[in-house]
């Protein structure tokens, strides 16, 4: 019988890095999903990746130099090669791969957030918890699933536990300045305010720092 791990990232190297890690540890990539904000535009309808967001195509620079961008948007092997863009009301524009987006968009891109969520609770992760790793998302994150075996689930978290948010802290942060729960009617957040959201609650609060 699986079980559902989730975490969320504030930085989507971060999670990248925790993808490929997975499954170099032997976790399928159709056991693996990962939703990322897009609202900084670094992967674009185009199909160009810049994460730098100078405007040139990451994938050219790495070409250029000698140096390619490893297991980067656009560039990559496994679950990260087949990342796509949706655009989600209360969370803007993501881009995603996985079984859970194939769970929750049994409905077109623009379905209702709450397929997320419902994927999420389907797959027996609590609402309220679910909840938050919604409005993680919204807020700049990278939320990534895995769906293990008990037996598999420790060597799951650890790989997952490493720069992920503490949820904890951050919910409480949230509720500080009046968050309540997830909103999908909810209007995404601009570039300038995600990255706001970045300066204010840094990357200190990771379970694996």
């Amino acid at each position: 019988m699986s079980t559902t791990v989730s975490r969320l990232y504030d930085n989507y190297a971060d999670a990248e890095r925790v993808v490929s890690q997975l499954e170099q540890n032997g976790i399928p990539s159709s056991d693996i999903s990962v939703v990322a904000n897009n609202g900084e535009g670094r992967y674009g309808r185009d199909g160009k990746v810049d994460r730098d967001r100078d405007g040139v195509d990451d994938r050219a620079e790495g070409a250029g130099t000698g140096a390619g961008i490893g297991a980067g948007l656009g560039g990559a092997a496994g679950l990260l090669a087949g990342l796509g863009l949706l655009a989600i009301p209360g969370l803007g524009p993501v881009v995603a791969a996985g079984w859970l987006i194939s769970t929750a968009a049994g409905a077109a891109a623009g379905a209702a957030t709450g397929g997320i969520i419902g994927a999420l609770t389907q797959a027996g992760v609590p609402e309220e918890e679910a909840s938050r790793y919604a409005e993680g998302v919204r807020r700049g994150g990278t939320l990534v699933s895995v769906r293990v075996s008990e037996q598999d689930r420790g060597r799951a978290e650890a790989v997952l536990n490493q720069s992920a948010v503490d949820m904890g802290r951050r919910t409480a942060a949230w509720q500080q300045s009046g968050w309540k729960r997830f909103d999908p009617a909810a209007q995404p957040l601009s570039s300038d305010e995600i990255q706001r959201e970045r300066e204010l609650y840094g990357e200190g609060t990771g379970l694996g720092r």
